[in-house]
Order: C-alpha cells, then structure tokens, then sequence
C-alpha cells in the first residue's frame, strides 16, 4: 500500500467517524433543545438588515468563530461535521491535501465577518477538516459586513428573531446614529415593543414641556439620556447584573419598569427608578430573605446625592392610628418640607379584610389632609402583614423610617422580643425614632465611637450641618480612654473637610453624661450607629441604643 493510499484509507475512516458523530450530535440536539445547525448568512443579513461590505484582506481567523455558512448551511452541524454521505468524496480529498501538505499551503477559505462571527463564502470542507483537526486558527480572506447588532460564537438561531427585533428598533429610533455607543440588548423576544411604548409616552410628554414638535427620533435620544441611561448605570454601579445570570442591562431594566408599576398600583405610591431597582435586587438576591444590608451601604449608594441632590427624597412614615402615633408625621412633614420629599405613610393591618373597614380609610384620609395642608406630597399604603417585616421591606423603596417609639426596647432579656429593635437590626435604611412632639431638628449631638454604623451617622450629621445649618456637637464614646482621641480626632478631620465647626466632647464615662449633655446644650436631635454588639453582649452588657430610645426625649436618628 502506498503512502497516498494509506493516507486516503485513513481520511475515509476519519469521514465515517465524522458522519457518525454529526448524527450522535443531531440526536443530543433534540434532547436538549439547543440547535445544532449553522446560520444562514444570508437569513441573517435580512433580518440585521446588512448591507456595507469592507475588504479586510487576509487574516488569521478563529475556527470556533466560524458559525454559518452562505451555501451549504444545510451540509454541516455547528461544529462543522458533515451530514451528507454525497460528500465523501470532497471531503476525503481535502482531508488528504491538509496530510500532503501538513496543514500548509493551503489556499485561504473566503468568509463574511459580521459582528465576532463569520461565515463561510467559500472553504466549507477546509473548515470541516480544519475543526476536526483541532486547529485554533485557519488562513481566511474576510470581507466584513457592517452591523450595530452585536454577534457573538454562541448565537443561536432563536437568537436571530431578538436580534432582527434590535435591528428594526434602532432603524426606527435612529439611536445607532444619533447615539453610536448605544447598547441595547434583550434576550427574549417581543421586548422591543415595550421600549417603543416608554419612547412613545416620552414623545408625548416631551412635546407637552417643550411646545414645539419634537420627532420622534428627538424623542428617542432624550428618553435614552434621561430615562434609561441612569438605571442603566446604577444597575452596572451596583453589580446587579451578577444576580441574574445571562441576562443584559436592559432586560433588568425593563424589569425595574415592571416592578415600578406593579409597586406603584399596589402601594399607590410614586416610586422612584432607583427606589424599584433596590427592591428588585433585594427580592431576587440570596440576602433578600433577611434584608440586612452591610454597614455603609447606604452611605454609598447615596454619596452622590448628599452633594448634588438631597439625602431624603423619599420618606417612610408607619402609623398605627394611635394619637402618638401621629407625632411621627409631623416630624416626617418637618423634614419633608426642608428636602422637598415625597412621604409614603404605611399602616398595617392584621388581615386584609380590615384594609377597607372605616378605621384604616379614616387614616388614610387624615394622612392626606395632613400632607395637603403642609404642602407636603405624600400617599399612605394600607396592607396586611407582620409589621417589622413589612416596614423593613418597604423601607427598601425610600430614603428614611420616621417612626413614633410607642414601646422602647426593655433593658435585659426582653429587649430581644421588642419589635423596633427588630426594625432597626433589619432595617437597610436610616430610622428617626420619634418619642415625643417633633422637633425643629436645629441642635444635634452625635455620639461617635468609630464602629461603621457611627460613620453613617457621621455622614448624615455632615449632611444636616451643611445643608440644614443645623448646629453639631459630638460626643466620642469608646470603653478605652486610649483610643477615644483617635476616635475624636477622625470625626474631627470628617467635618474639618466639609467646613464645619463642632463642639467635641471626651467621655469614657455612663451613658447618663449623654443625657446631661442633651440637657444643657437643649439638643433636639440624636445621632446615632446601630446595634453593633451580638444578643448575648447586648443582653449581659446593655445596649447604647437601647439605652438612649429608653431615655431620650428627643428625635433619635438611629443608622447602619
């Protein structure tokens, strides 16, 4: 036998090998449900409607790139295995040329590159051979087909029709132009049209503002500069993308759309974007069953706003209906009318039958009137559930709890069965404990011992000092006397950088100078970390917070 004999021998038994692994693969295709079949270039440049071509010469291309085919996408599975017994004669021969030549020599394959793909316009059975082989790379003369839509190796042919949906809806907005760097992606199909309805009532709005005529490509960018651009990016800033799995920014920003308004018409609530963003991320992430967020990060997500906005544009005010109860919104109408916020009143009932009795459709009249008179926006909720479970959740779609101390946590064991101090464990947002009349919120003592949560109370007192003028006095607590004037001396250099003075106070003594301090300074407001001990320490040793929701007669701003 000669040496070209024994090679075709040897290429003929690599066929048949091949033949019957494309039938195995045809097989597995119908059990998974994954396609198997190469993409027809030219269904593909009808639905990404391409057109433009650029010679790129000859280039070293990625076989596991190569994804369709112009002619013979029917001749091969994805991987490039022959299905036709008709081209075993072909195939054999190339096979044998790729053995005479050693892989060399060969003339380059001709292919289209769209995207990070290509498909083959001539050199079908070189690619079959080549990918049988193992090569990583083949000699290719490309031509390049321009496209806004991205392409990726592992589209499939489903992913054709969300793709052809991408393309029809950036030609009918113009944002590929008017927006080159525009990315857009959905991965299930007939999401386009929701994205044309939000740019739609945009248009409408914006010709109502602007009174002129706007078109609707105008429309278009605007909606994706002021609209969706800023969920967008707090999506990426807040690495959501992690907790839904090949998913895009833009499915979870119609997602967020969704839950908006599903909130909205629960709640009858105006939610902010960002508010139903926390929210979704919170309801969907392994965390969302406790609802603890991390120390600081709240402090994060709003550091931004603290200088260019106001750190409370959203206000929770939970009421019971007792006369007490009241007090908390006064001093949440209080705020509101310095920050320009929107206050969400919540009152809970036992079962949702009692939802419409006349008790529960009297506090809600009562909190509406309140918040006209003021001039304040606001809504009140009205919902069935465990009530520290339900603040905590809803606190997620606001800035701020606003809450009347009815019954402060008791000192020893006890405490552990107090529902505020179950509020405030859980709670991911900032609480006001409100105990007695509102307060005017002019004078504020922050009591400081460098833990996390005492930082988040920093970070608020800076805030109040520079946008309120509220005058601010700082009490650093710490067991050690070492340790206290470093303690002091970082909260000193906080407020140094952001231009304001403050009285410093020393003490590693009872928790009774606190009092005294609130005495004689006539101190309308306390700020405060929250728990930081564990339940036995707080149990054995006391708690500080414990201590000061007990004692203190004043608004009590307790953080985490």
């Amino acid at each position: 036998m000669t040496i070209g004999q024994f090679r075709y021998r040897a290429a003929l038994e690599d066929f048949h090998e091949a033949r019957q692994r494309a039938d195995l693969q045809a097989v597995l295709a119908r059990l998974t449900g994954k396609s198997n079949e190469l993409l027809s270039y030219d269904e593909v440049a009808q639905k990404l409607r391409l057109a433009a071509r650029t010679e790129r010469g000859v280039q070293s291309i990625p076989v596991q790139a190569i994804v369709g085919s112009v002619s013979r996408y029917a001749d091969f599975t994805r991987t490039f295995l022959p299905r036709r017994t008709e081209d075993k004669e072909r195939w054999v021969r190339v096979k044998t040329a790729f053995s005479d030549l050693k892989g060399t020599g060969l003339p380059p394959i001709e292919v289209y590159k769209v995207g990070d793909v290509y498909f083959v316009l001539d050199g079908n059975h070189r690619v079959s051979v080549a990918r049988q082989e193992g090569w990583p790379y083949i000699e290719a003369h490309v031509i390049e087909v321009q496209t806004n839509i991205p392409l990726t190796p592992d589209v499939q042919p489903d992913d054709l029709i969300v793709k052809a949906e991408y393309a029809d809806f950036l030609a009918q907005t113009g944002l590929a132009t008017l927006r080159p760097d525009v990315e857009l992606s959905l991965t299930a199909p007939g999401q386009y049209e929701k994205l044309k309805e939000q740019i739609q009532v945009h248009h409408y709005f914006l010709v109502q503002d602007q009174q002129r005529q706007v078109t609707y490509q105008e429309a278009a960018a605007d909606w994706y500069d002021q609209v969706y651009t800023p969920v967008a990016e707090a999506i990426g800033e807040r690495g959501l993308l992690r907790w839904f799995p090949g998913r895009t920014a833009t499915d979870l920003y119609l997602w967020v759309s969704e839950h908006r308004q599903a909130l909205q018409w629960e709640l009858g609530w105006e939610i902010r974007p960002e508010a139903a963003l926390t929210d979704l991320a919170a309801k969907e992430s392994a965390r969302a069953e406790s609802q603890e967020a991390a120390p600081g990060s709240w402090r994060q997500a709003r550091l931004v706003d603290r200088y260019l906005e106001r750190l409370f544009a959203d206000i929770l005010v939970p009421l019971s209906g007792t006369a007490e109860s009241w007090r908390a919104l006064e001093q949440a109408i209080a705020i509101a009318q310095r920050e320009g916020a929107h206050l969400h009143g919540l009152h809970i009932v036992d079962a949702e039958a009692q939802s419409k009795s006349p008790e529960a459709l009297a506090i809600q009249s009562r909190f509406q009137q309140q918040c006209a008179a003021a001039g304040v926006a606001g809504s009140l909720a009205i919902e069935s559930s465990e009530v520290a479970r339900q603040i905590c959740q809803r606190a997620l779609l606001t800035d701020l709890i606003v809450l009347h101390v009815a019954h402060p946590p008791a000192a020893g064991l006890p405490s552990l069965g107090s529902g505020l101090r179950t509020i405030i464990r859980r709670s991911a947002r900032p609480l006001l404990a409100v105990p007695g009349e509102a307060s005017g919120l002019e004078r504020a003592l922050l009591l400081y011992d460098g833990s996390p949560k005492a930082r988040e109370a920093l970070f608020v007192a800076a805030y109040l000092g520079e946008r309120w003028q509220t005058a601010l006095t700082v009490i650093a607590l710490r067991e050690e006397a070492k340790a206290a004037p470093s303690v002091l001396d970082y909260a000193r250099r906080y407020l140094e950088f952001h231009e304001l003075a403050a009285d410093f106070i020393l003490t590693t003594g009872p928790l009774d100078v606190i009092l005294k301090t609130v005495a004689e300074r006539q101190i309308d407001l306390v700020l405060m970390g929250g728990y930081s001990a564990s339940a036995l320490e707080e149990v054995m040793a006391g708690s500080a917070v414990n201590f000061m929701l007990r004692e203190v007669q004043c608004p009590l701003l307790i953080c985490r």
